[in-house]
């Protein structure tokens, strides 16, 4: 079992940043990946960003350019860096792991994007 500890979200003004982390239990360097997943009221929980053992990110279109994925494997930790956010980015966030023995996610982290 792998747990994950997701931080960061709170209240942030449009043009705003933040940084949420996700804390794993686990080696985050022998998962297969990490991701970020967010899901807004009324909707499905959706990709936002992706990164490989190896290193390589994937990005859903809305938030490329603005959004950066990055692990510290030292730390077993990943993050999702935030830049210029849009009210429309406002959900819940979850951390998931993928590792051979499962797949695992965070309890989430709330993000409003509001004046």
């Amino acid at each position: 079992q792998v747990q994950l500890v997701e931080s960061g979200g709170g209240l942030v003004q449009p043009g705003g940043s933040l940084r949420l982390s996700c804390a794993a239990s686990k080696d985050i360097f022998s998962s297969n990946a990490m991701g970020w997943y967010r899901q807004a009221p009324g909707n499905q929980r959706d990709l936002v960003a992706s990164i490989t053992r190896g290193g390589t990110t994937n990005y859903a279109d809305s938030v490329k350019g603005r959004f950066t994925i990055s692990r510290d494997n030292a730390k077993n930790t990943v993050y999702l860096q935030m830049n210029s956010l849009k009210p429309e980015d406002t959900a819940v966030y979850y951390c998931k792991a993928v590792y051979y023995s499962g797949i695992y996610w965070g309890q989430g982290t709330q993000v409003t994007v509001s004046s």
